[in-house]
C-alpha cells in the first residue's frame, strides 16, 4: 500500500522518525528525510534501502519549511504522506521552568506541525488525496507533574489534529494522530537527564521499532488515531470517562518524574 508513495518526515535524524523512514522504504515508499542535524540525517540515509530525499530543515523556520516542501514537490511531483514527528521535551516543575522553555517547546512541538502542515496541505488539495500523521503523545490526553510545558504542546497537537480532520473531511486527505507513551529513545537525554523517570517507568517503556511499526500501520490503514501501548489506551479511556477516579487509581504512574 505504500509502494511508490512520497513520505515527507520531520525529525528523521533519530528515534522513531529514522526507524519509520527505513520501514516505509522497505515497503517501497520514498522517504524524504528532514531535520536540523545534517550529519545525523546522512548517517540515517546510509541505512535506507532504495531511493530517498534528504534536506536540512528547521521546523521553527516557516520560510525554510515552505522552500523544502516546494522543492520536494517540484522534484517528486507530490507528497503523499506528511509525518510530523519533530519534537522534544523538558520535564521541569512549573515554578522552576523559565518561560522560554514553554515557548521553545511550543514553537517546535506544536507550531512546527502547523508550519509543515500549512506548507503541505495546499499541494495535497491539488492532488485530491494525501495523509497527515501527527505524532502527539499520551501526555496530550493525561497531564502529569513536571510536564506542564510538554503536555500543553501535545494537547495543542491533538486539538489541531482533531479540528483539521473535520475541516478536511471529503477532501481525500486523511488526518491521523499517534499518541505513544514513553519510548526508549534519546528523547530522555534532554527530558530526563537525571534518569529518574526512565528508571521508574522502564517496565512500561516501548521499543522505538514497535512504535514505528504502529505508525506505518496508521499510514497503511489511514486510521484516525491510535494510543500506545494498549494498557495506556485503556487508561486514557478510563481517564476521559472518570478523570477524578483515574487520578486516584493511576495518577501515581504518571507522576514518577
Amino acid at each position: 500500500m505504500l509502494k511508490g508513495k512520497i513520505v515527507f518526515i520531520s525529525g528523521a535524524s533519530s528515534g522513531i522518525g529514522a526507524i519509520t523512514a527505513k520501514m516505509v522504504a522497505e515497503r517501497g515508499a520514498i522517504p524524504i528525510l528532514t531535520g536540523r542535524n545534517l550529519e545525523r540525517l546522512q548517517a540515517i540515509a546510509a541505512t535506507i534501502p532504495g531511493p530517498f530525499g534528504l534536506y536540512r530543515m528547521d521546523v521553527t523556520n516557516m520560510d525554510e519549511v515552505q522552500r523544502i516542501v516546494d522543492e520536494t514537490v517540484a522534484k517528486y511531483g507530490r507528497i503523499d504522506i506528511l509525518l510530523n514527528n519533530a519534537g522534544f521535551g523538558k520535564f521541569e516543575r512549573f515554578v522552576d521552568a523559565p518561560v522560554d522553555s514553554f515557548e521553545s517547546m511550543m514553537d517546535t512541538n506544536y507550531m512546527g506541525i502547523v508550519r509543515c502542515t500549512k506548507a503541505v496541505v495546499p499541494h495535497m488539495l491539488k492532488q485530491g488525496e494525501g495523509q497527515i500523521v501527527n505524532i502527539a503523545s499520551m501526555a496530550g490526553k493525561i497531564g502529569s507533574s513536571k510536564s506542564t510545558g510538554y503536555s500543553a504542546t501535545k494537547h495543542a497537537v491533538l486539538g489541531f489534529t482533531n479540528s483539521l480532520r473535520m475541516e478536511l473531511k471529503g477532501s481525500g486527505i486523511a488526518v491521523s494522530a499517534v499518541n505513544p507513551g514513553p519510548i526508549d529513545t534519546s528523547f530522555f537525554e534532554l527530558a530526563d537527564p537525571s534518569g529518574t523517570y526512565v528508571k521508574n517507568v522502564s517496565w512500561f517503556m516501548m521499543k522505538p521499532e514497535y512504535v514505528a511499526r504502529k505508525i506505518v500501520s496508521v499510514m497503511e490503514r489511514r486510521k484516525a488515531e491510535v494510543d500506545l501501548p494498549l494498557p495506556a489506551a485503556a487508561g486514557i479511556k478510563l481517564y476521559q470517562l472518570f478523570p477524578r477516579l483515574a487520578d486516584r487509581m493511576v495518577g501515581g504512574l504518571f507522576n514518577r518524574k
